[in-house]
């Protein structure tokens, strides 16, 4: 099953388009600085079920940004840690799909001439004041097992605000 995801203006795209956009909003100032970011936030329902959104979230640093998300009902989730690491597993699982797709147009626009100056990041909904506090380790070491960059809570917009907006 292809991923599929909504633009902030409600399409729905695949991957491919996805990236496609993100290119598109790098070519218009290939100059400046980004951040391409992934994160997922969730809501747990009455039934024990799980309502899980990933943002992937391209800033252009300085200068606004652009965002797709998907959403992904799951079955039960009877604790929070269960849940966060699902979130995770989640911004990982489309980081991987991503990354790839990304790298490879990268390589497209280097050949153009266009070196575009990007940093990728994973968002966890985890901080240091809450529930979540005990969680911080294991999840940054997830995503670092992945050899991504994790940002934890304040930093972790893309999952604590943008993801957040729809669940």
């Amino acid at each position: 099953m292809p991923l599929t995801f909504n633009t902030s203006y409600g399409l729905q795209i695949d991957v491919h388009q996805v990236v496609n956009e993100i290119v598109q909003f790098i070519k218009n100032k290939p100059k400046a600085e980004y951040k391409i970011i992934i994160g997922s936030d969730s809501l747990h329902l009455e039934d024990k079920s799980a309502d899980f959104v990933t943002a992937i979230v391209v800033h252009r640093v300085g200068n606004g940004g652009r965002y797709f998300y998907r959403r992904a009902k799951m079955g039960k989730f009877y604790n929070l840690h269960d849940r966060i690491i699902q979130e995770v597993l989640l911004s990982l699982d489309v980081a991987n799909v991503f990354i790839t797709e990304m790298k490879e147009v990268t390589k497209q626009m280097a050949e153009e001439g266009i070196a575009a100056k990007w940093d990728f990041e994973i968002h966890v909904d985890v901080g240091e004041h809450g529930p979540t506090k005990a969680l911080i380790q294991e999840v940054v070491g997830m995503v670092r097992a992945h050899n991504f960059e994790p940002k934890t809570k304040p930093e972790s917009y893309a999952a604590s605000k943008v993801a957040d907006k729809y669940v």
